[in-house]
């Protein structure tokens, strides 16, 4: 990107992050041209039925629009301000979709580290938005990038999610069943005694489970690393 990017990479990285002052009309017109290249990008990719994980897919969407905002405040004369803008006018278009304000400011401080590579770069999304034109396929490029990465696919995810209801639910039944079978057959123990055996109960369910789920996850990706490797 040019030098004026680099100028607002130091001024967004210093301080709070917060503008002195905030041109509202220059705002609203970053969240318009957003939204609008929001709808026409989502239209382009329809047909390419991308499988990625939620949150994923989220925030590389809204990395994506971030450059595109960042862009648009420096064609509008915002200069230095530009890119700090885009995060203002992100809140603001989060709130906007129905997120509470202090969730939308958490999720502002969560894009702002993901917004930066670990060596200072931008991350693609936010490089690909801010190159963007109108009608072009740049979401579906950034896509695209990621499309073989396992550790981000829908798949993957629903695998976790799967797993995540089977330690939950199966502990839950676990822990009643027992709970019940010492009420029922041993009922000189205290409350304490039987609650604390189901406890018990559940954890010998879930740790076994959670050992297991963790070695699968590390086997898919070490298998996933080895055959990049390879290629």
């Amino acid at each position: 990107m040019k030098d004026s990017q680099t100028d607002s990479n130091k001024s967004a990285g210093s301080g709070s992050g917060s503008l002195p002052s905030i041109d509202m009309s220059t705002m609203d017109a970053c969240i318009e041209h957003a939204k609008e290249i929001k709808v026409t990008q989502l239209e382009l990719i329809k047909s390419k039925r991308y499988d990625f994980a939620p949150e994923f897919r989220d925030m590389t969407i809204q990395l994506y629009l971030l450059g595109v905002m960042w862009k648009f405040a420096e064609t509008l004369g915002n200069g230095s301000e530009a890119r700090e803008l885009s995060f203002a006018a992100m809140k603001t278009m989060l709130v906007q979709e129905g997120w509470s304000p202090r969730r939308a400011a958490k999720r502002i401080e969560f894009l702002r580290k993901m917004a930066k590579l670990e060596d200072g770069h931008d991350a693609l999304a936010v490089i690909v938005g801010y190159e963007s034109v109108s009608g072009d396929n740049s979401l579906a490029e950034v896509y695209d990038h990621y499309v073989d990465d396992m550790q981000v696919s829908g798949a993957f995810w629903r695998l976790y999610d799967r797993g995540r209801k089977i330690m939950l639910y199966g502990g839950l039944l676990v822990a009643f069943v027992v709970i019940w079978f010492v009420t029922l057959f041993m009922p000189g123990n205290s409350a304490i005694a039987t609650l604390a055996a189901g406890v018990i109960a559940a954890a010998l369910y879930v740790i076994p489970v959670f050992l297991i789920g963790i070695f699968m996850y590390r086997t898919k990706i070490k298998k996933y690393k080895t055959n990049n490797q390879s290629e």
